[in-house]
C-alpha cells in the first residue's frame, strides 16, 4: 500500500486533542488526507493545509485506503465501524481500517470479523504517550490485528509513533494497552503520594525531584507531570475522564479474567471522585489534589 515514498489515501476520523498532531504528521508527509471530525472547526487548520473534509465518517472511508480513528469511548467506535453507511459498510476492497481509540478488546475483534467479511482488515492500535507523544510523533503504538495489514500500513503508523509492536491477532493491541493504563494507574498513585509527602515533611519539592528523578523511582510520569504538580498546572494531555474510561475497561477484562486488581480498584474510585468535584477535563496529574486536601 506504501512503501514510505508512495503516497497513500488517508481516511482520519477525530482530530481532538491528540489526533489533530497525529493528523497532521501523515498530511505533513504528503499522503492525500480526508478527514472527520464532530466539531468541523477543528479540522480547519488541515483543511487549509490541504486535507479533505467529508460530512461523515462513512463518507471518509469511501474515499480512503486506509482509515484510522482516534475517537473518544468504544460506543464512539461501535457507531462509527458498525453502524449503518459506517466505515465497514463503506470501506472499498480491500482497504486497512485501523482504530487508535482506547478501547474494548471484545469490540476490536468485532470489528475484525465484520471487516474480513467485506473484504476488509482491521487493526486495533492504542497509543500511550499523550499529547506531547502525539505533537512530536514519538507514539508508543501497540497494535492486534493480521500480520499483513499490519506491515501495510507500518510506514504511516512510524509517521506518528517511535514505538511501533506488533503484539497478536484482534483485541492484542487493546490488551496491551490496558497493561499499559494499569501500570500508569499506581504509578499515578505513587507520583502525587511522593510529592505530597515531600511537602508535608518540609522538604522543597523540586528539589527532591531532582534525586529521585535520576533514581529508581525515575519514570515518565514522574519527571514529566512531576514540575507540572508542583507548579499547580492541572491542564490536560490526557484527560481524567478519558482515564477512567480506560480503567473501567481493564477493570472490566480483569474481571472477566477472575483477576483482583487492587491498586487499579483504588486508583478508579479516587478518580471517580475528582470527576464528580468537577475534574473530569483535567489532566490526569489533577489526582494530586486530592492528597492536597
Amino acid at each position: 500500500m506504501t512503501n514510505g515514498t508512495t503516497k497513500t489515501r488517508v481516511g482520519f476520523i477525530g482530530l481532538g486533542i491528540m489526533g489533530r498532531s497525529m493528523a497532521g504528521h501523515l498530511n505533513t508527509a504528503g499522503h492525500a488526507l480526508h478527514v472527520f471530525n464532530r466539531t468541523q472547526a477543528r479540522a480547519e487548520p488541515l483543511v487549509a493545509a490541504g486535507a479533505v473534509w467529508h460530512d461523515t465518517p462513512g463518507a471518509v472511508a469511501a474515499a480512503a485506503d486506509v482509515v484510522i480513528t482516534m475517537v473518544g469511548y468504544p460506543h464512539d467506535v461501535e457507531a462509527i465501524y458498525l453502524g449503518a453507511g459506517g466505515i465497514v459498510e463503506r470501506a472499498p476492497h480491500g482497504a486497512v481500517l485501523v482504530d487508535m481509540t482506547t478501547s474494548s478488546p471484545e469490540l476490536a475483534r468485532r470489528i475484525a470479523e465484520a471487516a474480513a467479511a467485506k473484504g476488509v482488515a482491521a487493526l486495533d492500535a492504542p497509543v500511550s504517550g499523550g499529547e506531547g507523544g502525539a505533537r512530536d510523533a514519538r507514539l508508543s503504538i501497540m497494535v492486534g490485528g493480521d500480520a499483513a495489514a499490519f506491515e501495510r500500513v507500518l510506514p504511516l503508523l512510524r509517521l506518528m509513533g517511535s514505538n511501533v509492536v506488533r503484539q497478536g491477532g484482534p483485541g492484542a493491541g487493546q490488551h496491551t494497552k490496558m497493561c499499559n493504563q494499569i501500570v500508569i494507574a499506581s504509578t499515578m498513585l505513587g507520583v502525587c503520594e511522593g510529592l505530597a509527602y515531600a511537602r508535608r515533611s518540609g522538604l522543597d519539592p523540586e528539589t527532591v525531584l531532582q534525586s529521585i528523578g535520576g533514581g529508581a523511582a525515575s519514570s515518565f510520569l514522574l519527571n514529566n507531570l512531576g514540575p507540572r504538580i508542583l507548579k499547580g498546572d492541572f491542564a490536560p494531555g490526557f484527560f481524567v475522564e478519558h482515564f477512567i474510561k480506560d480503567m473501567g475497561i481493564a477493570a472490566t477484562e480483569a474481571a472477566r479474567m477472575g483477576m483482583d486488581l487492587p491498586g487499579l480498584r483504588l486508583t478508579k474510585d479516587l478518580y471517580e471522585e475528582l470527576a464528580a468535584q468537577g475534574h473530569r477535563r483535567d489532566g490526569t496529574q489533577v489526582l494530586f489534589k486530592h492528597y492536597e486536601r
